[in-house]
């Protein structure tokens, strides 16, 4: 996502303009536009015209209209969303308060303005803008004499550093030279991957090379952080895995992207330290329920003994729902940060983050037992969470989620949104976005 204009501050209102430039910034707009936000977008829009005569005649106009939304709706398969809302700003060619639908697509900037910009969104801001939080994968190929060292998410490959070295040939008598030559080049690979990889958001770095350059530098790389005490090395030693690659240069790390078993490991970075997370909540549901409690009033409840180690919540609480609803929420996020805990948003568009919202979406593991949480509605948590637990490996007879808002519209049946009867191939295809 490029930011072209930003004017906020936070807790106030304010616009930024925005561009989406990859499919995963579609996700990050339709997390950010929310109901009674102020539009700004160019659009196509049929206008009629009558002539002196009473004739009359319709032609597409392309225009700039601002709206403010009623509904978003996110198209997964077009990759586009569909913004609908009345128009707020007077236009030559359109009534001001007649409805109208802006299609935001690839390259098509935005204007969103805000009446609050809270955490929440300015995260998602930041997130978006800066793809460097969002890359958990980092990538180093190299043969001999060259070696690139990338970033990579979902969808962007982040180009980081070239390092290049005049290696000297091996000749009879004469291997020490193309060894120190080595030597050298192998530690400037090194010097790359401690400036530009953070290890506590990458969660795998590829090595890759013809031959076995990956596997004497990867020796090399340990033997020397043991020799030197290189602690952030040591310790994240397991995060590398060593691959075969035609060569160093940047356009082969396409074709090891495409291997099979390197897609899953991938794509199971991010999703499968969720998927940790909430296994341990199920688990201490279940052995020691005074410390998994779930439904945004026990949390709250527990909030206020600052008893939460993890609060595990779902984006899509945070959309399409009414202003002071969202406060709430975010309130929570905040103080439970400043309580020193720890706060996970899962994407709804990954399985974790669809589990989390069968159980209302909000979730939190507790610091210390807290058994009296629950007393005033102790149906909804112990007596429940065995038929929860039952419904989490069957999903014909999900309950519906309390916490997920009603989709339609009122009066307007042309546009309900499809998004709670999405096929699970969909919710597969996309669960790029995290």
């Amino acid at each position: 996502m490029r930011l072209i204009k930003k004017n906020i501050d936070r807790g106030s209102s304010g616009e930024l303009k925005l561009e989406p430039e990859e499919q995963e910034d579609m996700w990050h707009a339709y997390n950010l536009i929310a109901m009674g936000d102020s539009l700004r977008a160019s659009t196509v829009r049929k206008v009629v015209q009558t002539t002196d005569t009473g004739s009359s005649t319709t032609t597409k106009k392309r225009m700039t209209l601002t709206i403010e939304v009623v509904a978003v709706d996110y198209d997964s398969v077009a990759c586009a969303l569909r913004v609908k809302g009345r128009t707020i700003e007077e236009n030559e060619f359109v009534k001001k308060g007649s409805y109208h639908t802006l299609d935001l697509e690839l390259h098509n900037a935005f204007t969103l303005q805000k009446h609050e910009w809270d955490s929440i969104a300015l995260d998602r801001v930041e997130m978006a803008c800066n793809p460097a939080h969002q890359a958990d994968v980092a990538a180093v190929v190299m043969h001999e004499g060259l070696a690139n060292l990338c970033l990579i998410t979902e969808h962007l490959t982040i180009h980081r550093q070239k390092i290049e070295h005049t290696i000297p040939r091996k000749r009879k008598g004469l291997c020490a030279q193309h060894d120190k030559g080595m030597e050298k080049f192998f530690d400037a690979i090194i010097f790359a991957i401690i400036k530009h990889i953070n290890f506590q958001i990458v969660k795998a770095v590829i090595l890759a090379s013809p031959g076995f350059i990956k596997d004497q530098f990867y020796q090399y790389m340990l033997n020397k952080a043991t020799r030197e005490d290189e602690r952030h090395l040591l310790e994240n030693r397991n995060k590398f895995i060593l691959l075969h690659s035609s060569n160093g240069f940047k356009h082969a790390l396409t074709e090891i992207l495409q291997d099979p078993l390197v897609l899953n490991r991938l794509s199971d970075t991010k999703a499968a330290e969720e998927m940790k997370l909430l296994d341990q909540f199920m688990h201490l549901l279940n052995d020691e329920p005074e410390k998994a409690y779930y439904g945004l009033e026990v949390v709250e409840k527990a909030n206020q003994s600052q008893a939460i180690e993890y609060l595990l919540i779902t984006d899509e609480l945070f959309r399409n729902i009414d202003f002071n609803k969202r406060r709430r929420y975010v309130q929570l996020v905040d103080s439970i940060k400043e309580n020193g805990g720890a706060v996970r948003l899962f994407s709804s568009m990954h399985a974790s983050g669809e589990r989390l919202g069968q159980l209302t979406g909000i979730a939190a593991i507790l610091r210390f037992p807290m058994p009296d949480l629950d007393l005033a509605d102790d149906h909804h948590h112990h007596h429940h969470h065995h038929e929860i637990q039952n419904n989490l490996n069957n999903d014909d007879d999900l309950q519906p989620n309390p916490n997920r808002p009603d989709n339609s519209l009122d009066n307007t049946n042309d546009y309900q949104s499809t998004n709670n009867d999405r096929t699970l191939r969909e919710n597969r295809a996309e669960a790029s976005a995290w």
